[in-house]
């Protein structure tokens, strides 16, 4: 009893920042279309809720987000170390707080915490869009169908770089390594676009939000994809066709789908007109980063 008493003892004693770090693979094909982990198991046009090899499918609605303890292990971890960039209604940097503290809807109401943040729309040759459902263990809109990534610049010296806007497109090639296993040398951060920046708030599931200043990168690449399960359930390119269709299954409550606020947002305002910069290889003419549209 003494020697279990100990274990649990030290069992309860780790703290986030020592839980190993896992790393991913890259793929190592050379061909950008066959290495889309996922995509051969949807078909057209076939979206669900999510992934699960369970007899009872994973929903949204089913996760609970509220207890602390059900907390993935993973998400956990960078919930606690990630140190996002707070900045004023003006995009000014006003200080740092953590990932977790970011975005607790009663830190962001009592305290108006903003943070910085990005979205970004890979296209491929085709001028195919390449979405992502989050994986069921996220904190955020776990299961949500969105853009291609969706996430911070960290509060570190190379995403701070206010200077064309280095630090969020640093912090873009990072992230899409991380989620999607997209090699960084497939993607020159020179050649993500900023087109805009959004201000937003949207609640989660019970005490989780967002409250962010979003900047809205575009690029055009076919890239090899290795995606990561702790973040990402699934992947798909879409054509705009494609995409009217999931907006229009999200609106009817379709199969449990749901698209995540940013991207609503960017689809029901810019994405379409925007995508017609992407046909006509003018993306540059659209861009708009003095204005911040308060959405």
């Amino acid at each position: 009893m003494a020697a279990a008493a100990s274990l649990i003892s030290k069992c309860s004693s780790i703290r986030p920042s020592q839980i190993p770090k896992l790393s991913y693979p890259l793929s190592s094909s050379s061909s950008p279309f066959q290495s889309v982990s996922f995509k051969s198991r949807l078909p057209s046009l076939s979206f669900t809720a999510g992934v699960s090899s369970s007899s009872s499918p994973v929903t949204a609605s089913s996760i609970n987000a509220d207890d602390d303890s059900v907390m993935d292990a993973v998400q956990r971890r960078l919930m606690f170390e990630d140190e996002c960039i707070l900045v004023d209604a003006n995009d000014a940097v006003v200080g740092h707080d953590t990932k977790y503290n970011c975005h607790l809807m009663e830190k962001i109401e009592s305290e108006n915490l903003l943070h910085r943040a990005f979205s970004v729309f890979l296209f491929n040759s085709k001028h195919e869009l390449l979405l992502q459902q989050r994986s069921s263990t996220k904190v955020t809109f776990p299961l949500v169908w969105t853009n291609t990534c969706c996430s911070h610049p960290l509060y570190r010296e190379s995403e701070l770089i206010e200077e064309n806007y280095l630090g969020v497109r640093n912090a873009a090639q990072r992230k899409l390594l991380d989620e999607l296993g997209i090699p960084s040398e497939e993607l020159p951060v020179d050649e993500f676009i900023p087109l805009g920046r959004i201000l937003y708030k949207a609640p989660s599931d019970g005490k989780w939000g967002e409250h962010e200043l979003d900047y809205l990168l575009f690029i055009v690449r076919d890239v090899s994809m290795n995606p990561n399960p702790d973040e990402v359930a699934d992947v798909k390119y879409v054509n705009r066709e494609q995409l009217r269709e999931l907006v229009k299954k999200a609106d009817a409550g379709e199969e449990g789908l749901k698209l995540s606020p940013w991207f609503r947002i960017v689809v029901d305002n810019f994405l379409f007109k925007w995508w017609d910069h992407v046909d006509q290889g003018s993306l540059n003419e659209a861009a708009d980063m003095k204005t911040i549209h308060n959405l």
